[in-house]
């Protein structure tokens, strides 16, 4: 169901969000809180769409250390299966005498061969046993360039450390009533410079024909850039007659399927380099009636202030004081 809300025909819609407007087409939030794209592409085959090394560059670092740990002993467990399947009479210097054992003889040399270590009481005597090897051995040093590469471009790779308040608030500011939600930067000397921002907004609007289409708008910010970024930003869009929200209840809010599109860019010191990250806020996440806490207080010798990144998400609810 879209909203019956009017909005001011004189507001400038945004055209160029990369969203369309039929609203029968879309399903759920359009940017996921971690910043990516709720999208699912169909109509190629996985292989075309799917960047294996674009996914190991962003899986979270305990799959990816998973990942390489399964691959290592997956590889050498298959190879293992071709020396027992070629014969154990092609390798030689094994002690092991029950079946167990020299399995294990089997695997640590394939362990030993795939990382050219090679520490020579187990080698291979049989043309079979040696071909396999030498297919092994370079299997492994090509894995483990590979492994290096990935290393480096997931520790070189430019990216944003920011937190974002779970909730966005409607909260009383100056006069009336102000959209606000808060971010903060949370790793040591990873200072933002030049931080720019944009909101912008989608909702559901009925048209004449009683048809319902998605509207986008910029939102006006109290501030969209700052110089530097070393604590939390509370940022503030006013509702007023310049707002699409003007006049909006939560109700309303869900009627209209209201999304907020957050974009930030900043200057990182340590890259040197730009970066910038996505979330939204759907009208589920957006509360009314709160204020959020401060979450920055001096320290106890006077001289440091403590940034409190625990309180990032806190906030007083003013309507259980009404």
């Amino acid at each position: 169901m879209a909203s019956d809300m009017k909005i001011d025909p004189q507001l400038k819609t945004n055209n160029d969000t990369g969203f369309g407007t039929n609203a029968a087409n879309y399903g759920g939030r359009f940017i996921n809180r971690d910043g990516t794209f709720n999208l699912r592409k169909e109509g190629v085959s996985f292989f075309d769409r799917y960047s294996i090394y674009h996914h190991l560059l962003t899986l979270p670092r305990w799959k990816f250390v998973a990942a390489i740990i399964l691959f290592y002993f997956t590889i050498n467990l298959v190879f293992t299966g071709i020396y027992l399947l070629i014969g154990m009479d092609q390798l030689q210097g094994l002690l092991a005498t029950t079946a167990w054992g020299i399995f294990k003889e089997a695997f640590f040399f394939s362990t030993e061969t795939f990382t050219t270590v090679g520490y020579g009481r187990v080698n291979p005597v049989g043309g079979g046993a040696n071909l396999v090897a030498a297919i092994e051995s370079m299997m492994g040093f090509l894995s483990f360039a590979l492994a290096t590469g990935l290393l480096y471009g997931r520790f070189a790779r430019p990216r944003s450390f920011l937190l974002f308040s779970d909730h966005a608030l409607v909260s009383p500011y100056k006069e009336g009533t102000a959209l606000m939600f808060r971010f903060a930067p949370y790793k040591d000397r990873h200072t933002l410079t030049d931080v720019q921002i944009r909101v912008n907004i989608g909702l559901k609007v009925l048209q004449d024909n009683l048809e319902a289409e998605y509207r986008y708008y910029d939102l006006a910010l109290e501030r969209t850039k700052v110089e530097s970024l070393p604590m939390n930003w509370t940022v503030v869009h006013p509702i007023d007659e310049n707002s699409p929200l003007q006049g909006f209840t939560y109700k309303d809010m869900a009627a209209a399927d209201v999304e907020i599109y957050v974009l930030i860019r900043g200057f990182d010191d340590v890259y040197s380099n730009f970066v910038q990250q996505r979330t939204s806020y759907t009208y589920q996440e957006i509360k009314f009636g709160g204020k959020f806490t401060p979450m920055y207080r001096e320290s106890e010798d006077g001289k440091t202030t403590i940034l409190e990144l625990h309180k990032l998400n806190e906030y007083t609810d003013l309507t259980q004081k009404l």
